[in-house]
This record gives C-alpha cells, structure tokens and sequence, in this order.
C-alpha cells in the first residue's frame, strides 16, 4: 500500500460531502466487528476456563484410565506390575484399586454409592488430601476400618464425621435365589469436596478392607493410572491393556465423563461458527458503505483518473476505507473481550451478590464459579478472521470503483 493511497483513503473517509446514512451504516459495520470479535473471544475464554477446571479439578481427582482384572481374585502379581509400568514417563502415577458399589445405610435413610479401596500413601491420594481437611485424612490414615464420603452423600444421609454407617454390599447369585447382602460396619472419618455428581455418590475405603469384604485374594482388583497428559489416555490406555498378561477390563475417564470435554469442544465449534457468520454480516455493511461512498464520489474518481490516477490507486484507496472500519471494529473488540474475560470470575461473582442468584452450581457442575482464561493464539485468530472478512467485503466497491469511466461521468 502507498503512502498516497491512504491519503486519499482518509481523505475518502473524512469528506464533507459524505452522506449521512452511508456514515451510519459505516459506524454500524465497525460496532458489529467490535460486538462480533469481543462475544468470540468472552466466550472462547469461558471454554477454555471450563477445559482448565477440568483437567485441574476432576481429572486430577478421576483416574485417567483403569484396568482391572476379570477375575474375581484380583489382579495378578499387580506389585511387579507396577514396579515395571512406573518407568513408562507417559505414565504420571499408577496405584492399586479395588471398586464396588454399595448401599449406605444409617437408620431409615438409604444412599446408593461407589466405594473405591486406595492406599493412603499413594502418589494419587495427594489430590484427594487437599479435598478435605487434614485432620480428617489423619484420622482416616490411621483407622482401617474408616471411610470418606462425598459431601452430598453426607448431606442426603444427615451424617456428621464420627459417626458409624453401615455398607450393604450386594454378593454372588447363589443357585435358584440371591445371598443377602454383605453387611459392614464403618467409622465416617471425614467428607470430600470435589464438586458436581461426584460428591453425591463417592466414598473410599482402604484398599485392604475393600479387598477383604469383595474376597479378592491377591490384594486389589486392578490398577489405576494418571497421565501427564490426560487427553491420550484413551489410546494409552488400549495400548496398555492389549500388552497385559491377565485379562483385563479396559477403561478410561472419556468413557465416564468424557460427555464434559466433548461439549465444550462442541460448544466452542459452535462459538466459532455462530460469530464468524456475526463478523461476515457485520463485514457485509462494509460492501454498502463502500458502495454508497463509491456513487457519493463518482466525479471525484473520475478526475483523479483524468489527472493520470492508475486503477491500482483507486483500488488501494477505497480498500483502505473499508479496511479502517474492520481495523477500528478489531481492535476494539479485542481490547474489551480481552479485559472482560481476565475479570470475568470477578463480574460473575459481582453480579451474583448483586442479583441473588448462582451462576452455577456446585450441586450440579463440578465448579460452583465462572472460569475464564484468555489464551493469545485464538486472540489472534480472531483479529486474523475479523480482518480478512473485512479486507474480502471491500473487493467488489473498490473494483467497481477503478472501472468508473471518466468521459461518461464528467459528460453527465
């Protein structure tokens, strides 16, 4: 671009002359850029708070991935097992787990659970120390026979810590009927906090006591594994499950609550459509706007084409003016969606007091705020998409500008 193409561009632009609606058009294409680039970005930050939390928050609390043996002794040998597995550096951290799902039982209330055995001195278990207090996983470190139940299970029971509950595990079918269930007694030594459904149906028990009520002879019914990156964990896992020895089921955390990550890539697929069809609409204003301007100066054109102007300038010129409009829209709606999402927990929390009302809940997300977090990549994708809509909505008025013909204008 020359410096004489955007001379006249501005000049274009500032013309007293100029009409009324085609300014008002012109400022309403600007505004929809703005409004388009700054509810891409809010949102897109909104998603990728949402991917942080859950990574930080449940996946660092859910096992990435399980494998665990079809027999109901248990897993083989799971001790070698993972001696050898730890030297993989995918691998973040493995630990020894027994599973089953029970009822809790405490006078005439009833909670249908999933009760998992771990080792207390696990690598895992540090995540699961900053979910509840440390006098309660002191006390539950040191009493075999204590268990640690989610909040909303505590809540739905009316159980305070300290007190006993009962398990009732279902048994084997016996031939022409069902034994009755398991009975077990348990001191509740604290609640977890982890957020969202987890909380209503949670609770853990030591590994050797799970394992003795489910009569699994070698000690732990399989192995739970933790990945430095938990997105590959699917692959990982069949990876490391078609290698294993012993028969084993396979699973991983996009099987349980994959359902999360997968909406909000749908969510931001979305996001990215629905305003980038907002931009191209607003760009669209920007084609009328040049239009007008291009009727509005006609005779203008075609003196600067007497004076020995070249198309090549006129082109330069009147894609500048539309190019101004996308540039000024960009960057404002850049500036603002990028100040708005770092102080969006803020505002969000702002407008709750202000209202009375939760955003989210912690009952039913595993978050109970707003999350956002601006990442400068997709700010720059969104400039780059803002601009080069822009820049594609002023090719037909700048072309049909250079083709004005100066003999029929200046005759008329």
């Amino acid at each position: 671009m020359s410096l004489l193409g955007i001379q006249l561009a501005w000049r274009f632009r500032q013309g007293k002359g100029q009409n009324g609606f085609a300014s008002f058009i012109s400022a309403s294409s600007t505004v929809g850029i703005a409004l388009g680039c700054f509810v891409m970005i809010l949102l897109l930050s909104v998603m990728n708070g949402f991917e942080k939390e859950l990574k930080d928050r449940l996946l660092a609390v859910i096992p990435h991935g399980e494998l665990i043996a079809v027999s109901p002794k248990g897993m083989q040998n799971w001790q070698q097992h993972s001696d050898v597995l730890q030297q993989d550096p995918r691998i973040a951290y493995l630990a020894p787990v027994t599973k089953m799902m029970a009822m809790v039982q405490t006078g005439t209330r009833m909670k249908a659970v999933e009760v998992t055995g771990i080792q207390t001195d696990s690598q895992k278990q540090a995540r699961i120390r900053e979910m509840t207090s440390p006098e309660q996983w002191q006390r539950f470190s040191s009493e075999a026979n204590s268990i640690l139940l989610g909040q909303g299970v505590l809540d739905k029971l009316d159980v305070q810590p300290g007190q006993k509950i009962q398990l009732l595990m279902p048994q084997q079918r016996m031939q022409g009927g069902f034994k009755p269930p398991k009975s077990v007694w348990f001191e509740v030594a604290g609640t977890l906090r982890i957020g969202g459904e987890l909380d209503n149906h949670l609770a853990m028990v030591h590994l050797a006591k799970a394992s003795q009520v489910l009569g699994v002879d070698y000690g732990a019914q399989g192995l739970e594994f933790g990945f430095s990156d938990p997105f590959v964990a699917p692959e990982l896992m069949r990876e490391l499950g078609f290698a294993f020895e012993q028969h084993v089921y396979i699973s991983d955390w996009t099987r349980t609550h994959g359902h999360l990550y997968q909406d909000i890539q749908l969510v931001r697929a979305v996001v990215y459509l629905a305003l980038t069809l907002l931009i191209a609409v607003a760009c669209f204003n920007i084609v009328s706007t040049l239009v007008m301007a291009v009727n509005d100066k006609r005779h203008e054109i075609a003196m600067l084409k007497t004076l020995g102007a070249r198309d090549s300038l006129i082109i330069q010129s009147f894609m500048l003016q539309g190019v101004f409009n996308g540039l000024i829209g960009t960057l404002a709606g850049i500036l603002s969606g990028v100040l708005v999402s770092v102080y969006l927990s803020e505002l969000a929390l702002w407008l709750e007091n202000l209202i009375g009302v939760q955003l989210l809940s912690g009952d039913i997300y595993f978050i109970d705020f707003l999350p956002s977090q601006v990442k400068p990549a997709e700010v720059m994708i969104t400039a780059v998409i803002a601009l080069s809509l822009s820049v594609l909505a002023t090719l037909y008025p700048a072309v049909k500008a250079s083709r004005i013909e100066p003999a029929k204008v200046l005759n008329h």
